[in-house]
């Protein structure tokens, strides 16, 4: 099959598949773009025939991207990223302060390692960091930007899909091996499972189990004991001193899994639901500071 020809056209239509893919709708990117939402389904039909593959799944609500269009949209979000970047006029850094509102676990566990690189890139812009599993306050707070984990409804603020999520039970290698875990999700029943009662917002304490469980068929395994927190690292972290067995996102448990703190007995990584982390903030322009941070996001989460 012949490469479609990235001309004029094809460099439209990516631009506009790169606006839904943040928006993950057709609707609020035809807004964006001040196309109708026919314009877009348009484009995106024809940057899909070029190509010879689907970019979204179309389900009834809501869209997802396939693992073709994720493929792309971080390959584009990491362009777009240089490229703005290697616009900026060098003698006019952006500089001023800026308030980003990030749920604890996400800002513990994937933010703060990365932070030294922004203040590298950016000397001149005082970031100002705060954390909690409350909305953000973008009046009263003077929250600039928001990293959150949720299904990407913000009504009224303007949005961008940073990174998925994926999710699997983790424990620690010797709980496993106490409970006979491996392979077994039988033995669930036998655990400790570990919560993170505010996976997002006005979820159930068990919200993330009861979603991992319905997906992998096992929801008669769990068992009724537990214990609960208020952030997902914490649950990792009672996890590695083998507490109980948890529900690891990927984002935030792959370093524990690499150095061998944590194991996944029961599997791989599996899609959770519709939930994965955005990036907020109120409509209209951003200011140079703020758009080299949500830039900079991007481009650590590609």
């Amino acid at each position: 099959m012949r490469s479609p020809r990235l001309d004029g056209a094809q460099l439209a239509n990516l631009h506009t598949f790169l606006t839904v893919a943040r928006r993950l709708s057709f609707a609020r990117a035809a807004a964006e773009l001040c196309l109708t939402p026919s314009a877009v389904s348009h484009r995106i039909a024809r940057l899909e025939r070029a190509l010879g593959y689907p970019l979204f799944q179309r389900l009834t609500r809501h869209i997802r991207l396939t693992a073709d269009g994720e493929r792309i949209y971080a390959v584009l979000q990491r362009g777009m990223g240089e490229l703005d970047a290697a616009l900026q006029p060098q003698s006019d850094a952006p500089a001023g302060r800026l308030k980003l509102h990030a749920h604890p676990s996400i800002a513990h566990c994937w933010l703060a390692p990365r932070l030294a690189d922004f203040c590298e890139r950016y000397p001149q812009i005082e970031l100002e960091v705060r954390t909690g599993n409350e909305d953000a306050d973008f009046r009263a707070g003077g929250v600039d930007l928001a990293l959150c984990y949720a299904d990407g409804a913000f009504p009224g603020l303007a949005i961008i899909k940073l990174m998925d999520e994926q999710m699997a039970p983790v424990c620690s290698p010797q709980y496993a091996a106490k409970h006979g875990l491996r392979g077994n999700h039988l033995a669930l029943s036998r655990c400790v499972l570990l919560h993170d009662a505010h996976a997002w917002r006005h979820a159930a304490y068990n919200a993330e189990w009861q979603l991992w469980a319905r997906a992998a068929g096992h929801e008669s395994s769990l068992p009724a004991a537990g214990l609960t927190f208020d952030r997902s690292d914490l649950c990792l972290a009672a996890a590695v001193h083998h507490a109980g067995i948890a529900i690891g996102r990927r984002r935030l448990a792959q370093t524990l899994l690499n150095e061998g703190k944590l194991v996944m007995p029961l599997g791989d990584f599996i899609p959770a639901g519709h939930y994965d982390y955005y990036l907020a903030h109120p409509p209209g322009p951003a200011s140079a500071r703020l758009q080299a941070l949500i830039n900079w996001l991007l481009g650590q989460a590609g």
